[in-house]
Protein backbone atom coordinates (compact mmCIF):
# COMPACT_ATOMS: atom_id res chain seq x y z
CA UNK A 1 0.00 0.00 0.00
CA UNK A 2 1.09 3.20 -0.19
CA UNK A 3 1.44 6.68 1.52
CA UNK A 4 -0.83 9.09 -0.28
CA UNK A 5 -3.55 8.76 -2.70
CA UNK A 6 -3.22 7.32 -5.73
CA UNK A 7 -4.09 7.67 -9.07
CA UNK A 8 -6.69 5.70 -11.29
CA UNK A 9 -4.97 5.69 -14.43
CA UNK A 10 -3.07 2.93 -16.18
CA UNK A 11 0.05 3.40 -17.73
CA UNK A 12 0.42 1.32 -21.33
CA UNK A 13 3.52 0.12 -22.26
CA UNK A 14 4.16 2.14 -26.07
CA UNK A 15 3.59 0.01 -28.93
CA UNK A 16 2.06 -3.02 -27.01
CA UNK A 17 -1.41 -3.33 -27.53
CA UNK A 18 -3.85 -4.61 -24.95
CA UNK A 19 -6.87 -7.32 -25.96
CA UNK A 20 -9.64 -7.45 -23.82
CA UNK A 21 -10.29 -10.89 -22.50
CA UNK A 22 -14.56 -11.07 -23.19
CA UNK A 23 -14.18 -14.56 -20.29
CA UNK A 24 -16.00 -13.74 -17.45
CA UNK A 25 -14.54 -14.28 -13.99
CA UNK A 26 -16.24 -15.54 -11.03
CA UNK A 27 -16.73 -13.08 -8.49
CA UNK A 28 -18.11 -14.12 -4.95
CA UNK A 29 -19.45 -12.79 -1.77
CA UNK A 30 -18.28 -15.36 0.52
CA UNK A 31 -20.28 -18.06 -1.15
CA UNK A 32 -22.68 -16.24 -3.01
CA UNK A 33 -21.30 -16.22 -7.10
CA UNK A 34 -22.04 -14.03 -9.78
CA UNK A 35 -20.43 -13.79 -13.28
CA UNK A 36 -18.94 -10.18 -14.02
CA UNK A 37 -17.07 -8.80 -16.91
CA UNK A 38 -13.09 -8.79 -16.65
CA UNK A 39 -12.30 -4.99 -16.03
CA UNK A 40 -15.91 -4.12 -14.40
CA UNK A 41 -16.69 -2.66 -11.46
CA UNK A 42 -17.64 -5.88 -9.96
CA UNK A 43 -14.52 -7.48 -11.15
CA UNK A 44 -12.13 -5.03 -9.36
CA UNK A 45 -14.62 -4.38 -6.48
CA UNK A 46 -13.74 -8.23 -5.61
CA UNK A 47 -9.94 -7.60 -5.96
CA UNK A 48 -9.66 -3.81 -4.15
CA UNK A 49 -6.38 -3.57 -5.23
CA UNK A 50 -6.45 0.33 -5.17
CA UNK A 51 -6.64 0.74 -8.87
CA UNK A 52 -10.50 -0.10 -10.00
CA UNK A 53 -9.79 1.07 -13.52
CA UNK A 54 -6.00 -0.59 -14.51
CA UNK A 55 -6.66 -3.25 -16.78
CA UNK A 56 -4.45 -5.75 -15.18
CA UNK A 57 -6.04 -6.37 -11.80
CA UNK A 58 -8.21 -8.99 -13.05
CA UNK A 59 -4.87 -11.51 -13.32
CA UNK A 60 -6.98 -13.89 -15.81
CA UNK A 61 -5.47 -14.50 -19.82
CA UNK A 62 -2.39 -15.09 -20.92
CA UNK A 63 -1.61 -10.87 -20.69
CA UNK A 64 2.25 -10.01 -21.03
CA UNK A 65 5.62 -11.63 -23.13
CA UNK A 66 5.40 -14.72 -22.54
CA UNK A 67 7.73 -16.14 -19.49
CA UNK A 68 7.53 -19.54 -17.90
CA UNK A 69 6.49 -19.17 -14.12
CA UNK A 70 8.54 -21.03 -11.89
CA UNK A 71 7.36 -23.76 -10.32
CA UNK A 72 4.17 -23.59 -11.82
CA UNK A 73 3.71 -20.11 -10.28
CA UNK A 74 0.53 -18.47 -11.55
CA UNK A 75 0.86 -14.96 -13.14
CA UNK A 76 -3.23 -14.10 -11.82
CA UNK A 77 -3.25 -11.96 -8.93
CA UNK A 78 -4.23 -14.31 -5.68
CA UNK A 79 -6.89 -13.22 -3.17
CA UNK A 80 -8.27 -16.79 -2.05
CA UNK A 81 -6.84 -18.40 0.69
CA UNK A 82 -4.60 -21.73 1.05
CA UNK A 83 -7.08 -23.35 3.83
CA UNK A 84 -10.43 -22.34 1.91
CA UNK A 85 -13.54 -22.16 3.12
CA UNK A 86 -14.22 -19.00 5.41
CA UNK A 87 -10.41 -18.32 6.30
CA UNK A 88 -9.13 -15.13 6.52
CA UNK A 89 -5.52 -13.95 5.19
CA UNK A 90 -4.10 -10.87 7.14
CA UNK A 91 -0.81 -9.42 5.18
CA UNK A 92 1.07 -6.87 6.58
CA UNK A 93 2.77 -4.11 4.46
CA UNK A 94 5.85 -1.88 4.43
CA UNK A 95 8.22 -2.73 6.99
CA UNK A 96 9.70 -4.25 8.98
CA UNK A 97 10.04 -1.17 11.55
CA UNK A 98 11.57 -1.63 14.71
CA UNK A 99 9.04 -0.36 16.71
CA UNK A 100 5.85 -1.33 14.93
CA UNK A 101 7.04 -5.16 13.50
CA UNK A 102 8.02 -6.15 16.94
CA UNK A 103 3.93 -5.42 18.12
CA UNK A 104 2.44 -6.59 15.40
CA UNK A 105 4.45 -10.11 15.61
CA UNK A 106 3.26 -10.37 19.71
CA UNK A 107 -0.72 -9.58 18.71
CA UNK A 108 -0.14 -12.65 15.73
CA UNK A 109 1.29 -14.53 18.33
CA UNK A 110 -1.18 -13.98 21.39
CA UNK A 111 -4.06 -15.29 18.86
CA UNK A 112 -1.45 -18.10 17.63
CA UNK A 113 -1.93 -16.80 13.72
CA UNK A 114 0.09 -16.83 10.74
CA UNK A 115 0.79 -13.76 8.29
CA UNK A 116 2.33 -12.30 5.17
CA UNK A 117 4.61 -9.65 5.63
CA UNK A 118 5.09 -7.64 2.73
CA UNK A 119 8.35 -5.56 2.92
CA UNK A 120 10.20 -2.94 1.50
CA UNK A 121 13.94 -3.92 0.12
CA UNK A 122 16.15 -1.42 2.11
CA UNK A 123 14.05 -1.72 5.29
CA UNK A 124 14.46 -5.72 5.47
CA UNK A 125 18.28 -4.86 4.48
CA UNK A 126 18.16 -2.27 7.24
CA UNK A 127 16.82 -4.58 9.72
CA UNK A 128 17.74 -8.40 9.46
CA UNK A 129 16.51 -9.10 12.91
CA UNK A 130 13.31 -8.52 12.75
CA UNK A 131 13.23 -10.67 9.13
CA UNK A 132 14.55 -12.94 10.33
CA UNK A 133 11.77 -12.89 13.68
CA UNK A 134 9.35 -13.02 11.13
CA UNK A 135 10.27 -16.48 9.66
CA UNK A 136 11.18 -17.80 12.64
CA UNK A 137 7.44 -17.15 13.76
CA UNK A 138 6.22 -18.99 10.88
CA UNK A 139 4.77 -15.84 8.47
CA UNK A 140 5.93 -15.58 5.54
CA UNK A 141 7.05 -13.00 3.23
CA UNK A 142 6.47 -10.80 0.04
CA UNK A 143 8.36 -8.84 -1.85
CA UNK A 144 6.67 -4.96 -2.13
CA UNK A 145 9.55 -3.49 -4.40
CA UNK A 146 12.17 -1.27 -3.19
CA UNK A 147 11.43 2.13 -3.08
CA UNK A 148 7.46 1.67 -3.23
CA UNK A 149 6.65 3.47 -6.18
CA UNK A 150 3.05 3.66 -6.62
CA UNK A 151 3.62 4.64 -10.59
CA UNK A 152 5.81 1.93 -11.52
CA UNK A 153 3.19 0.63 -13.51
CA UNK A 154 3.83 3.62 -15.36
CA UNK A 155 7.36 3.05 -16.23
CA UNK A 156 9.94 1.05 -18.49
CA UNK A 157 9.99 -2.99 -17.75
CA UNK A 158 13.92 -2.84 -17.13
CA UNK A 159 12.72 -0.78 -14.13
CA UNK A 160 10.05 -2.51 -12.55
CA UNK A 161 12.53 -6.10 -13.13
CA UNK A 162 14.83 -3.87 -10.81
CA UNK A 163 12.42 -3.09 -8.13
CA UNK A 164 11.36 -6.76 -8.03
CA UNK A 165 14.16 -8.64 -8.08
CA UNK A 166 16.67 -6.56 -6.34
CA UNK A 167 14.45 -6.24 -3.48
CA UNK A 168 13.73 -9.81 -3.50
CA UNK A 169 17.40 -10.62 -3.39
CA UNK A 170 17.35 -7.89 -0.69
CA UNK A 171 14.59 -9.61 1.82
CA UNK A 172 16.10 -12.99 1.13
CA UNK A 173 19.75 -11.72 2.00
CA UNK A 174 18.65 -10.09 5.71
CA UNK A 175 16.48 -13.72 6.22
CA UNK A 176 19.03 -15.99 5.84
CA UNK A 177 18.90 -19.96 6.37
CA UNK A 178 17.35 -20.64 2.62
CA UNK A 179 14.33 -18.68 3.42
CA UNK A 180 12.34 -17.43 -0.15
CA UNK A 181 10.37 -14.71 -0.81
CA UNK A 182 6.62 -16.24 -2.03
CA UNK A 183 4.64 -13.49 -2.81
CA UNK A 184 4.77 -10.09 -4.73
CA UNK A 185 2.12 -7.08 -4.06
CA UNK A 186 3.08 -4.08 -6.14
CA UNK A 187 2.55 -0.77 -4.26
CA UNK A 188 -0.90 0.53 -4.45
CA UNK A 189 -1.94 -2.28 -6.85
CA UNK A 190 0.55 -0.89 -9.49
CA UNK A 191 0.85 -4.71 -11.17
CA UNK A 192 1.44 -4.71 -15.00
CA UNK A 193 1.28 -7.69 -17.58
CA UNK A 194 5.49 -7.97 -17.25
CA UNK A 195 5.55 -6.94 -13.13
CA UNK A 196 3.29 -10.64 -12.79
CA UNK A 197 5.25 -11.99 -15.36
CA UNK A 198 8.68 -11.33 -13.48
CA UNK A 199 7.53 -12.34 -10.02
CA UNK A 200 5.59 -15.65 -11.33
CA UNK A 201 9.01 -16.74 -12.93
CA UNK A 202 11.47 -15.91 -10.19
CA UNK A 203 9.10 -17.62 -7.76
CA UNK A 204 6.44 -15.19 -6.71
CA UNK A 205 2.65 -14.97 -6.50
CA UNK A 206 1.33 -11.70 -7.51
CA UNK A 207 -0.85 -10.90 -4.26
CA UNK A 208 -3.72 -8.41 -4.25
CA UNK A 209 -6.14 -8.14 -1.61
CA UNK A 210 -10.27 -7.48 -0.79
CA UNK A 211 -10.15 -5.77 2.68
CA UNK A 212 -8.28 -2.11 2.51
CA UNK A 213 -8.55 -1.31 6.45
CA UNK A 214 -6.98 2.32 5.30
CA UNK A 215 -4.83 2.28 8.34
CA UNK A 216 -1.82 4.02 7.02
CA UNK A 217 -4.74 7.24 7.36
CA UNK A 218 -4.50 6.68 10.77
CA UNK A 219 -8.55 7.14 10.94
CA UNK A 220 -8.66 5.75 14.66
CA UNK A 221 -8.58 2.32 15.55
CA UNK A 222 -12.66 2.04 15.63
CA UNK A 223 -12.59 2.86 12.10
CA UNK A 224 -9.89 0.08 10.78
CA UNK A 225 -11.81 -2.71 12.92
CA UNK A 226 -14.86 -1.38 11.51
CA UNK A 227 -13.60 -1.51 7.92
CA UNK A 228 -12.90 -5.29 8.27
CA UNK A 229 -16.19 -5.93 9.76
CA UNK A 230 -17.80 -3.77 6.86
CA UNK A 231 -15.46 -5.22 4.00
CA UNK A 232 -14.85 -8.70 4.70
CA UNK A 233 -17.79 -10.05 2.32
CA UNK A 234 -15.56 -8.86 -0.33
CA UNK A 235 -12.61 -11.95 0.24
CA UNK A 236 -10.48 -13.28 2.52
CA UNK A 237 -7.66 -11.22 2.58
CA UNK A 238 -6.96 -8.33 4.32
CA UNK A 239 -4.52 -5.43 4.38
CA UNK A 240 -2.91 -3.95 7.45
CA UNK A 241 0.82 -2.02 7.73
CA UNK A 242 3.96 -2.07 9.95
CA UNK A 243 5.30 0.62 8.48
CA UNK A 244 5.14 4.62 7.03
CA UNK A 245 4.41 5.92 10.00
CA UNK A 246 2.73 5.63 13.44
CA UNK A 247 0.92 2.50 13.95
CA UNK A 248 -0.49 2.15 17.19
CA UNK A 249 -3.72 2.27 15.78
CA UNK A 250 -2.89 -0.77 13.87
CA UNK A 251 -1.59 -2.59 16.47
CA UNK A 252 -4.71 -1.91 18.62
CA UNK A 253 -7.34 -2.60 15.85
CA UNK A 254 -5.23 -5.76 14.77
CA UNK A 255 -5.94 -7.17 18.17
CA UNK A 256 -9.40 -6.60 18.31
CA UNK A 257 -9.77 -8.40 13.80
CA UNK A 258 -7.90 -10.96 15.17
CA UNK A 259 -10.46 -11.48 18.62
CA UNK A 260 -13.59 -10.48 16.68
CA UNK A 261 -12.81 -13.07 13.80
CA UNK A 262 -11.71 -15.82 16.73
CA UNK A 263 -15.30 -15.19 18.29
CA UNK A 264 -16.81 -15.92 14.58
CA UNK A 265 -14.94 -18.82 14.45
CA UNK A 266 -13.32 -17.63 11.10
CA UNK A 267 -9.42 -19.57 10.94
CA UNK A 268 -6.95 -17.77 9.36
CA UNK A 269 -4.30 -18.93 6.49
CA UNK A 270 -1.78 -17.77 3.75
CA UNK A 271 -2.95 -16.95 0.50
CA UNK A 272 -2.94 -19.16 -2.64
CA UNK A 273 0.81 -19.84 -3.89
CA UNK A 274 -0.03 -22.43 -6.84
CA UNK A 275 -3.57 -22.95 -6.82
CA UNK A 276 -6.05 -20.60 -9.37
CA UNK A 277 -7.88 -17.71 -7.34
CA UNK A 278 -10.95 -18.99 -6.87
CA UNK A 279 -13.72 -18.13 -4.83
Amino acid sequence: MGFSAYTNKKGVRAGAAVVASAVAVAATVWGVSALVEPGSAGAAFRQNVARPNATDNSGHGPEGRPGAAQQGIPEGIAHSSESGGNAVNITIDDGPDPRWTPQVLDVLDKYDVKATFCMVGPHAKAHPDLVKKVVAAGHRLCDHTMDHDTAMDKKPVDYQERQILDAKRLIEEAAGGGAKVEYYRAPGGAFTPDSRRIAAANGMRPLGWNVDTKDFQKPGTGAIVDAVKREIGNGPTVLFHDGGGNRAQTVEALDRVLAWLGDQGRPTGFPVRTAPDTP
